[in-house]
């Protein structure tokens, strides 16, 4: 593995810096997605938070007939849950781990850095953030789903567990089902993971209302976890 980062955007809300959302996109989109949503979200300027938003690789995914996407894994089929991109999701995951790392090497304690992500970027942030050694701010989910979940028991860090989790789902979304997405949020709280669940009239999308759900969850859990120092 090298140290190379993946290439992204970068937003800052302002500085100097004291938190990080590093916010994952969906199959076939990229970091250029979610950009706009920033000046969105409402968030205190005191706050100064650092938003990341990486392009994933290109690669062939099957579902696609082979066509060649950002994707941070391939999906084999429409059950998710059915023939997993094992090794792809945790390359992807090894990827992510040194956006965490660079974020730390610049001086964000691992305690403010939020994982975010839509769709295939939210599945992996569920993946990752929940397997990273330390505590992360957050961990977001939006319109996404838990892979390789028969193995978190077992992969989990046991300094995630009160790790703050918001997910968030279409109730008509044809791509990711609602259902599996409910599912995914049940296997959390089986395993003793508190879930902040969001539900909304929509497909496979984004909305106003949670825009604004999001803006507030972020701006809670980052001023729990802020520094007096934070805020002078």
């Amino acid at each position: 593995m090298t140290n190379i980062l993946l290439p992204g955007i970068e937003v800052a809300t302002s500085d100097p810096v004291t938190a990080s959302v590093i916010w994952l996109h969906g199959l076939g989109a990229d970091g250029n997605d979610f950009v706009p949503v920033v000046n969105e979200l409402g968030l205190p300027r005191q706050l100064a938070v650092r938003f990341i938003f990486p392009h994933a690789p290109m690669q062939p995914v099957t579902i696609n007939n082979g066509y060649v996407m950002r994707a941070w894994y391939d999906v084999m089929n429409p059950d998710f849950s059915f023939r997993e991109d094992e090794a792809g999701v945790r390359r992807s995951q090894g990827e992510i781990e040194k956006l965490i790392a660079n974020e730390k090497n610049r001086g964000v304690k691992t305690s403010r850095i939020v994982l975010a992500g839509f769709s295939q970027g939210g599945a992996m942030a569920l993946h990752t953030g929940l397997r990273h050694p330390d505590r992360l701010a957050g961990i977001m989910a939006l319109s996404g789903y838990l892979p390789l979940a028969s193995t978190l028991a077992a992969e989990a860090s046991a300094a995630s567990r009160e790790v703050p989790i918001f997910m968030a789902h279409g109730t008509s979304d044809p791509l990711i089902p609602f259902p599996l997405a409910s599912l995914s949020r049940g296997h959390l709280e089986q395993l003793g993971y508190q879930v902040e669940w969001h539900q909304y009239p929509m497909a496979h999308s984004v909305c106003v209302e949670e825009i604004q759900d999001i803006g507030s969850w972020l701006a809670r859990i980052l001023a729990q976890r802020a520094s007096p120092r934070s805020f002078k």
